[in-house]
């Protein structure tokens, strides 16, 4: 084992694990059907951290993804992502790309939601610009559910969800990333777009 983790650095059972010491969570052991994951809490709702893998036919790839389900309010929704090398010529076919004031930020990523104003109440929270910076790879978004294959939400309740290819091991990046959510949550609740309820929702 030693020999392992020489090459390959810690497991990620070892590293989610001092992650959720660190932010008081729970390390959940699935077992090789289910998978391991983190279940954390922030005031009533729950954060999950997970992996999930996609076959692709000839090959598969792995997703590291955080999920909160919440009571939406108004049904706002948005999403972010870092811009590649293909936004350009996605704005071009008319791709929305909302700019928030923030020179830097707007430079940087790709910003879409059902409601400008609010887009850049939301995003005029520093500390939420901060914590999105400091991730390597984003793409955050608020959903209304999982899809065929995942959770279906009652009317009213939707999901901040982050995903990134590949499994997360760093765990200053992962507890920034529960920061994250801790921070959006709560001003979505400042906004007016969410309850502080518990959803009642249980994530497959």
């Amino acid at each position: 084992m030693g020999i392992l983790r020489d090459v390959f650095g810690p497991s990620r059972e070892e590293i989610w694990t001092k992650l959720s010491e660190e932010i008081g969570a729970d390390y959940v052991n699935g077992g090789f059907w289910k998978g391991d994951k983190v279940v954390a809490k922030v005031g009533d709702w729950t954060i999950i951290l997970d992996t999930y893998t996609v076959s692709t036919g000839k090959s598969s790839v792995t997703y590291t993804r955080m999920r909160a389900p919440y009571v939406n309010k108004d049904g706002f929704r948005f999403k972010i992502y870092r811009k590649g090398i293909f936004s350009d010529l996605g704005k071009l076919f008319g791709m929305q790309d909302v700019e928030v004031g923030y020179e830097g930020f707007d430079r940087d990523f790709i910003i879409q939601g059902t409601d400008t104003e609010k887009l850049k109440e939301l995003f005029a929270n520093q500390k939420i610009r901060e914590l999105i910076e400091y991730q390597p790879g984003i793409h955050l978004e608020v959903k209304d559910d999982e899809g065929w294959f995942g959770s279906q939400f009652p009317e009213g309740v939707d999901e901040l969800c982050f995903q990134v290819t590949g499994v997360i091991k760093e765990v200053e990046v992962l507890k920034m990333l529960y920061f994250l959510f801790a921070v959006v949550l709560n001003q979505l609740c400042l906004m007016g777009s969410a309850y502080e309820d518990d959803p009642e929702i249980e994530l497959k």
